[in-house]
């Protein structure tokens, strides 16, 4: 078995600047660590990770809790934060149990922190002692919490419409009374509706009792068929609004000619669905380092008092919007 004394003797350096140039010290020349790391790669080193975690009270890994990996959002956050995670130089292990089983999966493998994915408002997240982040809605919370504003996601969605002349707008989302995320998207549409005076029925409010593309879909083929047809959707994620597009092709009506479509999820695949969607949100990179930055400023600080932090929002304008009544 290679050892960091046998680098030590073919770099000609000494045991101590192999151990800092392996752990990435600043006190270690870059051009000194270039060569260290280059000769434990050529000699097929493999650090001994237990013996690291007795000296340095640490393991460099974090925990990543995401119980669903179907939905193309959460899972494209997922890939920006093991991103983030490596640039940080620590290691992920990702778990795609219940919560209650990840903790405990964690608990013995002796993480440094763990990150969350919670859409059903774990009540066990307030008891945990290690260093621990979710992302999400962050009233309520005793936890360290990024906050990505969905309300106001979502009443800069119907601001955008409605300054494109938009007064005939649906809202097709989840409505489930034990997701908060859902929820606070429900609840700006309704206060930004309210401040525009903008009708709001329950022919346009439509429930579509899930989060996949295929409950977008009939969603919006029960708009479809309701007598008032809308100007303008707004979708309340990637996955709905793929299944709202979807639904208006079929229809043959042209986006945004006869309907215009705005989402939230501030995601890249949203120039790749059949018509590019102008959308809002947190951008996912930003959603991703600030999750990954807080954790680890909690981790070396060893001070976990829960913490609130709320990003901002952005509109990233595609082809999926027109202003009404304009023929294309």
């Amino acid at each position: 078995m290679i050892t960091i004394k046998d680098i030590a003797q073919v770099a000609g350096v000494s045991y101590s600047t192999v151990s800092k140039a392996l752990n990435d010290s600043p006190l270690v020349k870059p051009e000194t660590k270039a060569k260290i790391n280059k000769i434990a790669k050529e000699l097929g080193y493999e650090p001994n990770f237990a013996a690291q975690r007795l000296v340095s009270k640490q393991s460099k890994v974090i925990g990543l809790i995401w119980p669903t990996l179907e939905r193309i959002a959460p899972s494209t956050l997922v890939t920006r934060i093991n991103k983030q995670i490596k640039l940080n130089s620590y290691s992920m292990i990702l778990s795609i149990d219940c919560i209650e089983d990840s903790l405990e999966l964690f608990r013995r493998f002796q993480v440094d922190g763990v990150l969350v994915f919670d859409e059903h408002n774990h009540s066990i997240l307030d008891t945990v002692s290690f260093p621990l982040v979710t992302y999400g809605v962050g009233k309520n919370k005793n936890h360290t919490v990024i906050d990505v504003n969905y309300q106001m996601c979502m009443e800069m969605a119907v601001e955008y419409l409605y300054n494109l002349g938009h007064t005939n707008i649906a809202y097709i989302g989840d409505f489930s009374p034990i997701d908060d995320r859902q929820l606070e998207k429900y609840y700006g549409v309704k206060k930004a509706m309210r401040r525009f005076n903008l009708p709001i029925t329950s022919d346009h409010f439509v429930n579509t009792a899930g989060l996949n593309w295929y409950d977008g879909y009939l969603a919006t083929k029960r708009l479809l068929n309701s007598s008032n047809r809308p100007t303008a959707i707004i979708g309340s994620s990637y996955d709905i609004s793929a299944g709202v597009v979807r639904a208006l092709r079929e229809a043959n009506l042209i986006i945004p000619k006869d309907i215009s479509v705005i989402s939230y999820d501030n995601i890249s695949q949203m120039n790749n669905l059949e018509i590019p969607v102008t959308s809002v949100g947190v951008p996912v990179d930003e959603i991703a380092s600030n999750m990954v930055e807080t954790l680890i400023t909690q981790i070396k600080s060893k001070d976990t008092t829960p913490i609130i932090k709320q990003l901002r929002p952005t509109i990233n304008e595609r082809i999926s919007c027109a202003r009404a009544g304009i023929v294309l």
